[in-house]
């Protein structure tokens, strides 16, 4: 009752992702904002308590909630010392809704700070380039993503699964460059990121958000 109390008081809270990390320093706290949000209609969990998750839940961010591929992630949260509101102590919630964001409010609050570029793992093989796309900044969240040959013009990428990204042009021996754009609408251009004699397998790191 207590953890349930807590929970509904909390205002400001300071969270220690356990599962997912929104900047590089994985594990460290970060100063976040909260509120209670029932029911776990945007992960399809349905009722919290017949699924045996309770009132420790919360609702995620368009940045955290990943499309869903965060619904279930936990994290540990306690309040920011508040000799009013707060109880000592943290506790662990599950990630099990999704916050609609607030338009007429800025999108930034949440922004993802990475260490190093923008990294470009090229798998596949001739006629099918999967390129996974990871340690995005930003927003962090990636909703579209184009590649370009030294030989070619820019082409659309579709998502295969994750963070993997398809193309199907022959792109062996041409250097390749990306352009990667986030939910927030912003767009990083890693020019000729690849140089010419790229393998499948290796990784390459871009300009960063």
């Amino acid at each position: 009752m207590a953890a349930q109390a807590f929970f509904f008081s909390l205002v400001l809270f300071i969270i220690q992702l356990q599962l997912l990390g929104t900047t590089a320093d994985y594990g460290g706290w970060q100063s976040a904002h909260a509120t209670f949000y029932g029911g776990g209609g945007a992960c399809g969990y349905g009722n919290l308590y017949s699924q045996g998750y309770g009132t420790n839940t919360a609702a995620l961010s368009t940045a955290l909630f990943n499309n869903g591929l965060t619904c279930g992630a936990c994290y540990e949260m306690r309040c920011n010392d508040d000799p009013r509101w707060c109880l000592p102590g943290t506790i662990t919630v599950t990630a099990t809704n999704f916050c609609p964001p607030n338009f007429a409010e800025a999108n930034d609050n949440v922004p993802c700070v990475k260490k190093g570029g923008i990294r470009f793992t090229i798998n596949g093989h001739s006629y099918f380039n999967l390129v996974l796309i990871t340690n995005v900044g930003g927003a962090g969240d990636v909703h579209s993503v184009s590649i370009k040959g030294s030989k070619t013009g820019w082409q659309a990428m579709s998502r295969n699964w994750g963070q993997n990204w398809q193309s199907n042009s022959y792109l062996n021996g041409q250097s390749v460059s990306f352009q990667v754009t986030t939910s927030d609408g912003r767009t990083v251009t890693s020019l000729n990121v690849a140089p010419a004699g790229w393998q499948f397998g290796q990784t390459f790191s871009g300009p960063q958000f």
